[in-house]
């Protein structure tokens, strides 16, 4: 059973999202126990959670350097800490077009480190987990997606197909003669944005960011000189692909309702889409960042990039009926947070960190 006050195990919280949602979690009372390898976040980003959490939450939290992949060293963490209530698992490479050029390094880390990652906590005595999934497991469907419509057929890229065969390694799981002692939750969201509105903490991707808003923010601080736009041939209105963006406390919001969820259901297999249900291209997002930092985002037009589709967005009635959770952000707050970080630190942790 997960209650409040007790003790969490997130997986790649040193994070973007991963961050947010610790402190979410410290906020409600939570112990957290973070798990990640550095490859892509600082430990700085905690430090600031602990701050903005406050004096007594930040003796709530620990962290450890440990890759998932090292299941020797995945257990050997694992076995002194007290019992693990619960997992929110985070850990992965997530660039698209980073993993079409290297597809073994993303479903060897993915994949090999979930396995890991399930055993270490079966033998815990951990069987709820929360798993970070994505819109891509849908692949080119139509449009808006429900959590009945199919997956894995038409993704174009290793990234989704990664989260599609965990997501079936936990489908497998369920439905094994063990899985009746587990709580497993699917969380599929779509396109984070923004950051915390105290511009504390946010996105800060280790080299040239691979996803469209930290790239357009570091133009507009001038950290990056122009912006690519990958084809504006697009079967959509303007030409420029169209996705649906959240803000990223929305879905460490959505973490926190998945989590009172197994707690009250005990064990199943559970899917929900974390999405605002509205679509916006590459130029209304750039637009819109525009409008949130008073500066103009030079930008120029670019092929196609592999393993990209015309339009993804959600269709979120579940979550809302089931979790009671929806996303509050706009679009334009979501643009005015992300600039709040972003301005604040133009040079992302990395000055804070030397």
């Amino acid at each position: 059973m997960i209650g409040q006050g007790r003790h969490v195990l997130v997986t790649g919280g040193q994070g973007y999202i991963g961050s947010h949602t610790t402190l979410v979690l410290l906020q409600e009372g939570y112990s957290v126990t973070i798990l990640d390898n550095g490859v892509n976040s600082t430990n700085e980003s905690i430090e600031r959670v602990k701050s903005l959490a406050g004096e007594e939450a930040r003796q709530r939290v620990t962290c450890h350097d440990v890759d998932l992949c090292d299941s020797v060293s995945l257990d050997s963490t694992l076995a002194p800490l007290p019992d693990v209530d619960a997992c929110i698992h985070f850990a992965a490479l997530k660039a698209v077009g980073e993993s079409t050029r290297e597809p073994l390094r993303y479903y060897q880390n993915n994949i090999s480190g979930t396995i890991n990652l399930l055993s270490a906590l079966d033998k815990k005595g951990c069987r709820n987990i929360i798993f970070s999934s994505s819109a891509t497991v849908y692949g080119s469907a139509d449009m808006p997606v429900t959590e009945e419509t199919p997956v894995g057929v038409g993704i174009t890229n290793p990234y989704g197909k990664t989260k599609y065969m965990i997501e079936e390694i936990l489908r497998d799981l369920s439905s094994s003669p063990s899985g009746s002692e587990w709580g497993i939750c699917i969380l599929r969201y779509f396109n984070p944005v923004g950051s915390h509105p105290s511009g504390r903490i946010g996105e800060d991707p280790n080299g040239p960011p691979n996803n469209l808003m930290p790239y357009v923010a570091q133009v507009a601080v001038g950290r990056r000189e122009s912006l690519t736009v990958f084809g504006n041939d697009y079967p959509t209105p303007d030409g420029t692909g169209v996705r649906d963006y959240v803000h990223v406390m929305d879905l460490a919001e959505g973490h926190l309702a998945a989590m009172k969820h197994l707690q009250e259901q005990q064990a199943g297999y559970f899917v929900f889409n974390l999405g605002t249900g509205h679509g916006f291209s590459v130029l209304e997002m750039i637009a819109a960042m525009e409008k949130a930092s008073g500066r103009t985002i030079k930008h120029t037009i670019g092929e196609r990039r592999p393993g990209d589709i015309a339009t993804c967005f959600a269709a979120t009635d579940k979550a809302r009926e089931e979790l009671g959770w929806q996303a509050r952000f706009s679009i334009d707050e979501m643009c005015e947070d992300l600039w709040r970080w972003q301005s604040n630190n133009p040079q992302g942790y990395a000055a804070a960190s030397s």
